[in-house]
């Protein structure tokens, strides 16, 4: 997809299956993108750095989901379409359908603190990249490992306690 496109909205199109890695990324005129129920992938990064970002929804047939998919956007909460088998939202954030899997915390956000849920195991790579208004993470002792660049670009986190359960 075409980084100068003018266009603030886009559908991706019935029968495309995959978005493939940085497919969207640096569509800085991008607000909202419709995946279509065919697409059943989002490579990495396919939507990095889209800054005014804001909708998306994760329709029931994706079945993965790429580290740093949605890393560096506006988006305010992802949204999960309640069939999907392997993935599922809590209050606008990603996790794994178990849920011991925090996939992706949205940038977006306006809170300043956030409490990891005590379900989770383990923390995806970039899950909270450049989430700038995040000044506190509390994280449970069930978590034992972070992905790398987690955190990158918190630039107002000032609290954060690493639980010796982190391998």
């Amino acid at each position: 997809y075409p980084a100068g496109k003018t266009g603030a909205n886009y559908n991706i199109p019935d029968g495309v299956t995959s978005i493939g890695d940085l497919a969207f990324a640096l569509c800085f005129r991008l607000k909202s993108i419709t995946l279509g129920n065919s697409v059943t992938s989002i490579g990495q990064n396919a939507f990095a750095a889209c800054t005014i970002l804001k909708s998306i929804t994760i329709p029931d047939s994706v079945t993965s989901i790429g580290k740093g998919a949605f890393q560096r956007t506006a988006l305010t909460t992802i949204e999960v379409g309640t069939g999907n088998v392997n993935y599922t939202d809590v209050n606008g954030v990603l996790f794994n359908k178990e849920k011991t899997e925090l996939h992706t915390y949205p940038a977006g956000k306006t809170r300043e603190e956030y409490t990891i849920p005590d379900s989770v195991n383990s923390i995806g790579a970039s899950a909270f990249a450049a989430c700038t208004i995040l000044t506190s993470i509390t994280i449970p002792d069930s978590v034992t490992s972070i992905g790398s660049g987690a955190f990158n670009w918190c630039m107002s986190l000032t609290t954060i306690t690493i639980p010796d359960s982190v391998t």
